[in-house]
């Protein structure tokens, strides 16, 4: 995980970077706050042979948004059975996360713009990562990008 600050504790990015394969990786960039409900971003997804953005991305402010739910893989780093999922209410943006021995948690981020439109895609990467201090990194990174916008909600 890793972030490009504008300030301290204010990421412009948060990417994260396949452990397994260095070529895959997920960056949430470009964020705005059309009003004080919601923050607006995009999110781009790169693996070899892919490259796929889906703008307008939105997090509500009603707190069972992207950062508590990778907060709670954090939490659980000793692991879980079966899958955990979370989406977007406009279901741009899926992911889910699956933990195997050793510690290591799978994220497969599916990104579907344009969900209710003919000719519309869908495309999935999935990154691997430690339970432990990365996942937290990332759940922190997270939390901090939707807040630069969203004036201390996340």
């Amino acid at each position: 995980m890793s972030s490009h600050d504008t300030g301290l504790d204010t990421p412009a990015s948060v990417a994260v970077r396949c452990q397994n394969n260095r070529f895959v990786s997920v960056r949430l960039c470009d964020s705005s706050r059309p009003d004080e409900d919601r923050v607006q971003y995009a999110v781009e997804a790169s693996a070899p042979g892919l490259t796929m953005r889906v703008d307008g991305v939105v997090a509500w402010n009603r707190g069972a948004d992207l950062a508590p739910f990778l907060e709670g893989l954090a939490a659980d780093f000793h692991g879980w059975d079966g899958q955990r999922v979370w989406q977007t209410s406009d279901r741009d943006l899926s992911i889910s996360a699956v933990f195997r021995s050793g510690g290591h948690i799978g994220l497969t981020w599916t990104l579907r713009p344009w969900r209710s439109a003919a000719g519309g895609w869908e495309a999935s990467v999935t990154t691997w990562l430690d339970a432990g201090e990365r996942m937290s990194a990332l759940a922190v990174g997270v939390r901090r990008f939707l807040i630069r916008q969203d004036g201390g909600r996340g």
